[in-house]
Parts: structure tokens; sequence; C-alpha cells
């Protein structure tokens, strides 16, 4: 996982206006993330969000990626600070297009709209609802095993 990644800007959840957005992504971090990163340091400026810590697994770096990008406010992530394993399971990664449905991606991915299960689990923290998703999101797509 290499250590930027871009996202789509005026695209995902909006922040409030006036207060230190690190600081309101760290407070989603907290209230709605399923991350494991107790030592993680969040920071914001000019439309880049650079995270550092350790993850304990690559998973949990993915998931923290992700879950910072896809604000509206945040055009691009800098994790290479964000210390994590080598991952050991191929993913994939995939923005959201209109129309989209996560049983479209799965069978896109996995040729059956069944498994979209499996992108909401690889997902947690970033896709709260199976019904919510926008286009210009970004999620994992993980490899089925």
């Amino acid at each position: 996982m290499s250590g930027l990644f871009d996202f789509v800007k005026d695209v995902g959840e909006k922040l409030g206006e006036g207060e230190n957005v690190a600081e309101q992504i760290r407070n989603k971090f907290v209230a709605e993330g399923n991350f494991n990163i107790p030592d993680l340091q969040i920071n914001f400026l000019e439309g880049a969000v650079t995270l550092a810590g350790n993850a304990p697994t690559a998973e949990d770096k993915e998931k923290a990626v992700l879950f910072a990008g896809n604000f509206s406010i945040v055009e691009k992530v800098h994790a290479d600070q964000l210390v994590a394993p080598d991952l050991s399971q191929e993913v994939q990664y995939h923005v959201i297009q209109a129309g989209d449905t996560l049983s479209k991606i799965a069978n896109q991915y996995y040729g059956n709209a069944n498994e979209y299960p499996k992108i909401v689990e690889a997902n947690s923290g970033v896709i709260k609802d199976a019904d919510k998703i926008y286009p210009g999101q970004k999620i994992r797509i993980p490899k089925l095993v």
C-alpha cells in the first residue's frame, strides 16, 4: 500500500464549518470508526489529511485511509507515517459510480451479486449502511478466498 491516495473533493460526508478539520475527523474516527489504532495522529492542511501511528494490520491502515478520504473536504490522504504490517491479502479499490449498488459491484468483481456482504465487512467503518453508498466514495474490494 503506497503512502498517497487521491480522493474526489466535494464528495462524501460534510464536516462542520469553522471547526478544526483534523479534530472533527478524529472525533468521527472515535464515534463511527471500527479502527484499532490507539496512537492515531491526524493532521489536515489544504485538502490533505496526514495519518500517523501504528496500525496492527494492513486492513486497519486501509480502512483508516478510506475513512479519512471519504469526507467532502479531503482531496488526498498521506499515509506514509501510518505503519502497518505488509498486506497479506490482495485488495483492489473501487470508486463508486452513479448507479452502483454493492450487489452490482460484487457481481462485477466476484461474478456473484450475493457476495456483497464481503465488501460491507471489508469496509466496516467506511460503509455505515449498505444502502447508502455515493458516487466518488472509494472502497476496498478484498479477494475472495
